[in-house]
């Protein structure tokens, strides 16, 4: 397959025959669920990894993340519809390689795109004729049609020719029990018309409403633009929780009452800092690629400077608690209750609690955390320092043995009514607590 039209044409059709072999590279809370969404109807797709504990998990037909049910794992494997692997050099098998890599920041809050390179060498090495190659990591515009595609037409092929380039947004929301990446809608640009155009027609193969956008620009566009939404709209919340904190005006209640009108209004909570592989990272992939065009983003900046100051104005909030009953935070015992980034998942990606954690460890404190869904803490690559820990059993006297327990995280399995009985304080990030106990304080 050496043309457009007889490449296109072909594809199509082992589309609707169901005969397209579909490569997944990454295989975490974005790879797996989209993995699974395929084979359940009836493609044949290959799993790549690095990491050979995940490949293993799955051809057992179990699963290594909370809220995937290990009975779709097992029954696609069982079927022979779905295999894991790490050889990447069966990257030349699949006929559709769709890449759900990490975008994180570097340390200078710029975009970190070695993941999305390492991959796009790893495809580069092994392309052949007629593949589609789209990128789902959240990324700055232009990412796949300048990085991503000079990378692979350093092979001396041609897109829109030889191969096929489009950029499709990966929009999970870990344990989000009414949507998932079935029904969520798919934004779908390509690099150009008739790239656009197949992988538009593989995600409706799969995923029940398919959006196209103009252009692989307009895609990336649109993720950045969703989360900078979100980020904006936080960033707003925890400016108004600290503002009326200070004129002794609970934040959450007003929060309620505002979201009681039935237009108009967007309820957003306040929290302890963003946390998730999204909304803490994306909007500065926006900020850097708009300086590339003499654009200063300073309302996105501004709300990033006030999420990111979160952590600290928490900790602030708990040393003077402390301090009011006649405590200091060097060598105080903390207990910080959650560990994942959101309510009720075992997903703990830029976290906040880790933020947390490591300024209460250089202010001297004891630091002990309890997360049902979270065992032991993985290593994190915004925080490399901390030290290892596991989840402590939350009784009676874990409750009690500590000086402050710190909500980070809401979770429903843990019994809120039991912390504040036998907590000497508790403070809270996450407006559990909307009544006032004389051992809680809000922050």
């Amino acid at each position: 397959m050496t043309t457009t039209t007889a490449s296109k044409s072909e594809f199509l059709a082992k589309i609707k025959d169901r005969k397209v072999h579909v490569g997944i590279i990454g295989l975490g809370y974005v790879g797996l669920p989209l993995a699974l969404s395929f084979t359940e109807k009836g493609f044949h797709v290959t799993g790549f990894d690095v990491d050979q504990k995940k490949i293993d998990t799955l051809m057992k037909g179990e699963t290594y993340i909370m809220h995937m049910d290990p009975t779709r794992i097992a029954v696609a494997v069982k079927d022979k519809l779905f295999e894991a692997t790490t050889e990447f050099d069966r990257l030349k098998e699949p006929d559709a390689l769709l890449i759900a890599v990490p975008t994180p920041l570097t340390a200078q809050r710029e975009p970190d795109m070695k993941y999305v390179v390492m991959t796009s060498e790893q495809v580069k090495e092994r392309l052949r004729p007629g593949q589609l190659v789209v990128l789902e990591s959240t990324t700055y515009p232009g990412t796949t049609d300048e990085l991503v595609r000079g990378i692979l037409e350093q092979t001396g092929l041609k897109c829109g020719k030889d191969f096929f380039l489009a950029f499709s947004p990966e929009r999970e929301d870990p344990g989000n029990k009414h949507y998932n990446t079935k029904t969520i809608p798919k934004i779908v640009g390509g690099v150009d018309a008739d790239s656009g155009e197949l992988a538009a027609a593989l995600y409706e193969a799969a995923i029940d409403a398919v959006v196209q956008v103009s252009s692989a620009r307009a895609a990336e566009a649109t993720k950045l633009t969703e989360n900078i939404f979100r980020a904006v709209n936080i960033a707003l919340v925890n400016e108004l929780k600290v503002v009326y904190d200070r004129m002794g005006i609970d934040v959450w209640e007003v929060l309620d009452a505002a979201a009681t009108k039935p237009f108009g209004f967007m309820k957003f909570t306040p929290g302890p800092g963003l946390g998730g592989h999204c909304i803490p990272l994306d909007p500065f992939y926006l900020t850097w690629k708009a300086r590339e065009f003499g654009v200063s983003t300073r309302f996105i900046e501004l709300a990033g400077e006030v999420n990111v100051s979160m952590p600290r104005y928490v900790i602030d909030k708990l040393q003077l608690a402390l301090n009011d009953q006649g405590k200091a935070l060097k060598d105080a015992k903390v207990l910080v209750l959650g560990l994942a980034y959101k309510k009720d998942i075992d997903d703990p990606r830029e976290s906040p609690s880790f933020e947390l954690i490591e300024i209460l460890l250089k202010r001297g404190a004891n630091v002990s955390y309890h997360d049902p869904h979270i065992p032991t803490a993985p290593k994190m690559r915004t925080w490399p320092d901390l030290p290892e820990m596991e989840s402590i059993p939350l009784n009676n006297d874990t409750l009690a043995g500590a000086d402050v327990v710190l909500i980070s995280t809401e979770h429903t399995a843990v019994d809120y009514d039991q912390v504040v009985k036998h907590a000497k304080l508790v403070v809270d990030t996450r407006g559990v607590y909307r009544k006032p106990y004389p051992n809680v304080v809000k922050a």
